[in-house]
C-alpha cells in the first residue's frame, strides 16, 4: 500500500495539541496531592503515614512530569507559552508551579528527615532557595503583566488573583518547618527571608480579598465554572496563619544566637495572635465557601481542573489547625483537624478519579485555552 505524502499524522497532532493544552493550572493536581501526603501523618491511624509518604513520592512524579512537559511545551509552541503569560486567567495559574514544589520540600522534613538525617533538611533548604525565588518572581511578574499587558475588570474578577501572590508565603511556612533541622547558621537567612515572603504576600493577599468580597457584593458569585475557585480563600489565610506560627516557633533560637533572645517569645506570642486572627478569619471563609459551594451544586456544578481547589487551600488551613493545637495544647483544634483530614483525603480521591477519567477520554487533554480579547496587550 502506498502511503499518500499529504496524509496528516493525527497521533502527531494530538501529542501535539496535548502539549499545546498544558498550562499551569495542571500543577494543582501536585498541589493538593502534597498537602494530603503531608497531613495523613496527622491522623491516630496505623498505616496512615505510610501511605502520605507514598503520596509524597507520587506526587514527585507527578510534578515531575509536568515539569518536563511544561520545559517542553516552551520549547516546541513558544507562542502559547507566551500566550499563557498574557492569559487573564491561565499566568494566574503560575503560583501553583512553586506551591507544589513547596509540599515536595515539606516532605522532604516530615519524610525523608527520619530516613536520611540531616542531609534530607539540607536538600530541603537549598530547594528552598530556589522555591522561595521562583514564588517571589512570580509573585512580581504576574501582577506587573496584570498591569500592563491584560486586561481585567471588577466583574470579571476571580479568587484566582490570590495565586500568584500566595506562593510567597507557602515559601514562608516551609522555612519555618525547615529551619528547626538545621543548624543556628543554616538556619538564620531562613527565618528572616520567611518574614520577607510573608511580607510580600499576606499583605497583598488581604488587599486582594477585600476587593473581592466587593466584587462579590456587587456582581454576585462567579459562573458555575468557576465555583470552587469560592474556596481559594481559604489558601491564603490558612498559609498565612501557618506561617506565623511555625517561624515564631523557629525564630527564637536562632536570635538568642544573636543576642536577640528577647525578641524570641515577641515573635512567638505574634506568632500566635496573628495565626489565631487569619484561622479565624479562614473560618468564617470555609463556611461560606461550603455554603456558596452547595448553592452550586444544586444548579449544577461542572467538573474541570479547577476542582483541585477542594484540595490545598483545605489542607493548608488543617495544617494551620495542627500547628495551633500544637502551640497552645487544646484538644479541640487537634480534634478538629483529624476531622479536617478525612474530609480533605476523600476530596482528594474524588477530584482525582474524575481528572483520571477526564484524561482517559481525553475531555481534559489537548484544550488549547484561546488567548481572548480582554487579555491581548494593548497597543
Amino acid at each position: 500500500m502506498i502511503a499518500h505524502p499529504s496524509a496528516p499524522d493525527t497521533s502527531r497532532t494530538a501529542a501535539s495539541d496535548v502539549l499545546r493544552g498544558l498550562t499551569p493550572n495542571w500543577f494543582t493536581a501536585s498541589m493538593g496531592t502534597g498537602i494530603v501526603s503531608l497531613m495523613l501523618p496527622h491522623l491516630p491511624l496505623p498505616g496512615t503515614a505510610a501511605l502520605g509518604e507514598g503520596l509524597w513520592i507520587l506526587n514527585m512524579l507527578i510534578f515531575a512530569a509536568l515539569t518536563v512537559l511544561s520545559l517542553a511545551r516552551i520549547l516546541l509552541h513558544p507562542a502559547d507559552s507566551r500566550a499563557t503569560l498574557l492569559h487573564p486567567a491561565q499566568s494566574m495559574f503560575l503560583g501553583a508551579i512553586p506551591m507544589g514544589l513547596a509540599t515536595i520540600i515539606n516532605g522532604l522534613i516530615v519524610f525523608g528527615v527520619p530516613r536520611w538525617g540531616v542531609d534530607a533538611a539540607l536538600l530541603a533548604r537549598d530547594l528552598w532557595v530556589f522555591d522561595a525565588a521562583l514564588s517571589a518572581a512570580v509573585g512580581l511578574l504576574v501582577p506587573y503583566l496584570m498591569f500592563t499587558r491584560q486586561d481585567h475588570a471588577l466583574e470579571r474578577m476571580t479568587a484566582l488573583w490570590l495565586l500568584p501572590v500566595v506562593a510567597s508565603e507557602v515559601a514562608a511556612a516551609s522555612a519555618g518547618q525547615i529551619a528547626p533541622h538545621l543548624g543556628v547558621a543554616a538556619a538564620t537567612p531562613l527565618i528572616y527571608g520567611g518574614y520577607v515572603l510573608f511580607a510580600l504576600s499576606v499583605p497583598l493577599a488581604l488587599m486582594i480579598l477585600t476587593v473581592f468580597v466587593l466584587r462579590l457584593a456587587q456582581h454576585k458569585l462567579p459562573g458555575a465554572e468557576l465555583g470552587v475557585s469560592m474556596f481559594l480563600p481559604l489558601g491564603p489565610l490558612g498559609t498565612g496563619a501557618l506561617a506565623l506560627l511555625q517561624l515564631g516557633e523557629a525564630a527564637p533560637r536562632v536570635l538568642a544566637a544573636q543576642g536577640l533572645g528577647e525578641l524570641g517569645p515577641i515573635l512567638t506570642g505574634a506568632g500566635l495572635l496573628g495565626g489565631l486572627v487569619l484561622w479565624g478569619f479562614g473560618t468564617w471563609w470555609l463556611a461560606l465557601a461550603t455554603l456558596t459551594t452547595l448553592r452550586f451544586i444544586r444548579q449544577g456544578l461542572p467538573f474541570n481542573l479547577g476542582w483541585w481547589a477542594f484540595t490545598f487551600p483545605l489542607g493548608v488551613f488543617t495544617a494551620s489547625t495542627f500547628s495551633l493545637g500544637s502551640l497552645t495544647h487544646l484538644g479541640f483544634f487537634t480534634g478538629l483537624g483529624e476531622v479536617f483530614v478525612p474530609v480533605l483525603a476523600v476530596l482528594w480521591l474524588l477530584v482525582t478519579v474524575r481528572t483520571a477519567h477526564g484524561v482517559w477520554r481525553g475531555e481534559l487533554l489537548g484544550k488549547v485555552p484561546a488567548l481572548p480579547a480582554i487579555g491581548l496587550p494593548r497597543a
